[in-house]
């Protein structure tokens, strides 16, 4: 694929794209289309009014710099955290305790209820903690065997 616009940051590090007719956009943001599914795939870049600007079928498809500024850029404004084990559970009632560890560390959050665990796709979990934090379990079958027990008893 050909890319017909240049990325780069300003002296006060906000995002500027200058797209294929040479106009300059400010401060553009990217948007993952599909965050969870598809997280290098279809991005939109829009500008500070939410228009879109460009177009970016995959995050591959930019010059490494390019790329590496996108995936910061996109990393400062998300967060969801993956968990990668599930170590503990306070209790197998609601409210409970959960102490996990996710790919930004270990904590612990409290899972109000069963309805807080939600399916997207066919492998992949959204946990909400208490304070509205999203946890994203990307494939359940692939935790270890004391992580998927632990979530076999909510699910």
């Amino acid at each position: 694929m050909t890319i017909n616009f240049n990325l780069s940051r300003d002296s006060f590090g906000k995002l500027n794209l200058v797209d294929a007719n040479g106009v300059l956009h400010e401060n553009v943001s990217p948007v993952r289309a599909f965050p969870i599914q598809a997280p290098e795939e279809g991005l939109s870049l829009v500008n500070t009014d939410g228009k879109e600007v460009a177009w970016l079928d995959r995050i591959a498809d930019l010059p490494q710099e390019a790329a590496d500024v996108v995936r910061e850029e996109l990393a400062g404004r998300e967060f969801m955290p993956e968990i990668k084990r599930i170590v503990e559970v306070g209790s197998y009632a609601c409210p409970s305790t959960w102490t996990v560890k996710t790919d930004r560390g270990d904590t612990s959050f409290v899972l109000r209820g069963e309805e807080d665990i939600r399916r997207i796709g066919s492998v992949s979990l959204l946990v909400s903690d208490s304070h509205g934090i999203h946890f994203l379990i990307r494939d359940q079958f692939a935790l270890d065997q004391h992580s998927k027990k632990i979530l076999d008893r909510f699910l």
